[in-house]
């Protein structure tokens, strides 16, 4: 358990710092960027831990059967550990520069509620399907399962980045609203619009999970 948790932590950090680093910098490829990051992520410790770096994709694979409740407990736990560290180590790069958690101008809690939650749907669903399906398990998947997987965040990006920010992660919604708090946000934005991203992020994640055992029924599901 301690090389899966070290695993976590890092794996989330890299994600998330290199979140907070593309959107301080104005990045014109953080989209791709974010993306690489979790599949070389993936890559590197996907056999190690399985490579949640996210308490939404923890969530959806607990949900299947995959991970105990007290495995999957710790594991949000150090994710969300690694995504806070990542937040309070790009403020400390950008000399205490931060950007708030809040969707885009001109959109509210409704359409970050459905833009969150389908995408991250659409995240979950590929992870349940790439790495926990029973072809997946017989190594069907092993060489695309990463660039599968970081391409979802390319998708959400682009398709959502411009309403809510397109987080699909608790951890990292998190991370940044903690990140906006030191920044001088306020506090209360971690336990506002990250409490409410994050609800919709594992509303994403139960009915990603649903909808597998609907899909994968005739392989078996889960077992």
């Amino acid at each position: 358990m301690t090389a899966k948790v070290v695993s976590e932590v890092l794996g989330t950090y890299f994600l998330v710092l290199t979140v907070g680093l593309n959107v301080l910098a104005d990045s014109l490829a953080g989209v791709f960027s974010i993306a690489a990051s979790l599949m070389c992520m993936i890559f590197a410790l996907g056999d190690v831990s399985g490579a949640h770096f996210n308490p939404a994709v923890t969530a959806a694979i607990w949900s299947i059967g995959k991970i105990d409740g007290a495995a999957a407990s710790t594991y949000v736990c150090f994710q969300m550990f690694g995504g806070i560290l990542a937040a309070i180590t790009y403020v400390i790069i950008y000399s205490g520069a931060s950007f708030a958690l809040a969707p885009e101008d001109g959109y509210g809690v409704a359409e970050v509620a459905v833009a969150e939650t389908f995408f991250t749907f659409v995240l979950c669903l590929v992870v349940l399907s790439v790495a926990c399906s029973p072809s997946a398990e017989k190594g069907g998947y092993s060489e695309v399962f990463g660039l599968a997987i970081g391409s979802c965040v390319t998708v959400g990006g682009y398709a959502i980045g411009a309403i809510s920010g397109g987080c699909l992660n608790p951890a990292v919604s998190f991370g940044i609203a903690t990140g906006g708090a030191i920044g001088g946000e306020g506090v209360s934005e971690i336990y506002d619009e990250g409490a409410y991203y994050t609800l919709f992020e594992l509303v994403g994640a139960g009915l990603a999970a649903g909808v597998y055992f609907t899909t994968h029924a005739a392989t078996g599901m889960a077992k």
